[in-house]
């Protein structure tokens, strides 16, 4: 029992940790930089939330799937921004990014064991629609300091879900690093659902 509470409150102080970034808004007149293009993801929970549970579920499913399911995020969330920059549409880009939250985090609770090639496939759908709505909000003529920024930003907080699961890992033992990931997508799960309904 004190095993599992220890646990839980690491899990739960590390979730107020990096939702406090979801309050970092940049200057929405100054989005041809590197510094605005690494702190939008981090301006919102919802972008916060989905990009950690990806690196969560990379670890959950283990093998190659820990560095190809970041990877596929970050490249396809690439091609949804080129997409809006071009004037490409895509309906129901918000609702689809606030589900995408629940999405990620249920798959982590029922840590449902999927292949690698269909997890890539998974992520990267919901990835466009990330990369769209930072191509939508971006309003300058150079979009490359921009979005290496978010590109930037998004490795980093896909390198956080990783590190935490290992983190636990070695901080708390195997079994409770299983514990650490499944309370986790429990929360973003509810948190997501918390979004949907409040959006």
């Amino acid at each position: 029992m004190k095993a599992f509470q220890k646990t839980f409150a690491f899990t739960v102080i590390l979730f107020f940790y990096f939702s406090r970034f979801a309050f970092a808004h940049v200057n929405p007149d100054d989005y041809n930089s590197f510094p605005s293009g690494f702190f939008h993801p981090l301006s919102g929970l919802d972008h916060i939330l989905v990009m950690v549970a990806v690196g969560l579920w990379a670890v959950q499913l283990s093998g190659d799937a820990i560095w190809k399911i970041p990877i596929a995020f970050i490249f396809a969330m690439t091609i949804g921004f080129v997409l809006a920059l071009n004037g490409v549409f895509l309906p129901f880009v918000e609702p689809v990014i606030l589900a995408s939250v629940s999405i990620i985090g249920l798959l982590i609770v029922v840590f449902l064991r999927l292949p690698t090639a269909i997890a890539v496939f998974v992520v990267a759908i919901l990835a466009v629609f990330h990369g769209h709505a930072h191509g939508n909000e971006f309003n300058s003529i150079s979009a490359f300091g921009y979005g290496f920024g978010f590109i930037a930003a998004t490795t980093l907080l896909h390198g956080t879900g990783v590190i935490i699961a290992f983190g636990s890992d070695f901080l708390l033992g195997k079994l409770n690093r299983y514990c650490v990931t499944r309370i986790s997508g429990f929360l973003t799960t509810l948190i997501g659902l918390y979004l949907i309904f409040t959006a």
